[in-house]
């Protein structure tokens, strides 16, 4: 069996840092899967050098092999610039849904209560991002116009991301856009949620307009899991509110997918990735960086989640042991000081190792 290729895009200040310590944990010594690694160089230095040939170098390796792992990296502010890399990324290798999981850290308090797991599954292309944008007119009378456009084939798959990802979970399908105001537009992801939900009769369904998904999360007594399918911009909002519910965007990884779009609503239809390609949720913390201090937890969770997309059922094992060790480092009470605690970031990658590997000795047995 050929080894599993991960392109792992390198990336800037405590990103590249970070990313470093996540194949630390993904050392074959550790979680006892062969995996071969592709690298790419996504600094900012070398995005601009390359006048972002790197990246689309990088997108075609990824949709070569499958799996990538993205450290975070800088978007330079000023117009012109060689920009994010994510949204050239996203576009190059077919990325439909990206998905963030809220989760209850250990020994940390999250708002109102909230413990049962939060995931958001997003549009990854179309709506508010890459639109047409300009402006008419001067003076007090200017307006400003935007083209926002989104497929129905996109909105199928999200939606019918959202039931399989709350099948897994035994999560409730909550949430949704403001179809209401625009049923044309918005309406479009409403009409695939209601179909996806008539594929899937036992999974929980409760569709809510996006200002009351919002003002319900807060009021949530967070005893049952959500799944929250969302357009792309009402998804980037939802994503940081959710995940500063559980009190941190540490324990959170994000992840990417890509899918072959079915072209039948009204049959059923399985959803393999094409595409997986997981990172961090924050960005590069230049204020952290060189002083090992920064928290390498979401990173190495996005080194677990690669692992659970995996056919080996090693590797599934392995992912399964990084989460859990993760978590359980926190709960013993070593954390970095984001978490309120003082373990260095080498000293946590460590602690995640020895459990990661004590788990898989112990599991081999049974």
């Amino acid at each position: 069996m050929t080894s599993p290729t991960i392109v792992v895009l390198e990336g800037d200040q405590t990103g590249q840092e970070l990313l470093l310590e996540s194949l630390r944990v993904l050392d074959r010594s550790v979680v006892d899967v062969e995996l071969a690694f592709e690298r790419y160089d996504l600094s900012l230095e070398n995005r601009r050098a390359t006048e972002n040939a790197v990246v689309r170098e990088a997108a075609a390796a990824i949709c070569r092999a499958k799996f990538g792992l993205k450290a975070a990296t800088i978007t330079p502010e000023r117009a012109g610039d060689v920009g994010s890399p994510n949204a050239v990324l996203r576009k190059a290798v077919g990325g439909q849904v990206i998905v963030r999981t809220g989760r209850k850290l250990p020994r940390v308090r999250p708002v109102a209560g909230i413990h049962a797991p939060i995931s958001v599954v997003r549009m990854a292309v179309g709506d508010a991002y890459g639109a047409k944008e300009w402006r008419e007119g001067e003076g007090a009378g200017e307006i400003a116009c935007r083209t926002e456009t989104i497929s129905r084939g996109v909105c199928r798959v999200v939606a019918e991301y959202a039931f399989v990802h709350a099948a897994k979970m035994g999560a409730t399908v909550f949430g949704g856009p403001k179809y209401t105001v625009s049923p044309v537009y918005e309406g479009m992801l409403k009409e695939e949620m209601d179909a996806a939900a008539a594929r899937h009769p036992a999974i929980p369904y409760d569709p809510q307009l996006i200002d009351a998904t919002y003002a319900l999360l807060l009021s949530n007594a967070g005893d049952n899991p959500l799944v929250i399918p969302s357009l792309n911009r009402d998804g980037d909002c939802l994503s940081d509110l959710v995940m500063q519910l559980f009190g941190s965007i540490a324990g959170a990884e994000s992840v990417l997918l890509a899918f072959a779009t079915p072209v039948e609503a009204d049959a059923a239809f399985a959803l393999t990735p094409t595409v997986v390609m997981a990172e961090a949720p924050h960005g590069t913390a230049p204020r952290l960086f060189g002083k090992n201090v920064a928290n390498p937890m979401a990173m190495i969770l996005a080194s677990a989640a690669l692992l659970s997309y995996m056919e080996d059922r090693r590797a599934k094992n392995a992912s399964r042991a990084i989460y859990e060790s993760t978590l359980e480092a926190v709960h013993a009470g070593l954390a970095t000081a984001d978490l309120g605690g003082s373990a260095s970031t080498s000293e946590f990658t460590d602690a995640v190792i020895e459990g990661t590997k004590r788990k898989l000795e112990v599991w081999s047995t049974l």
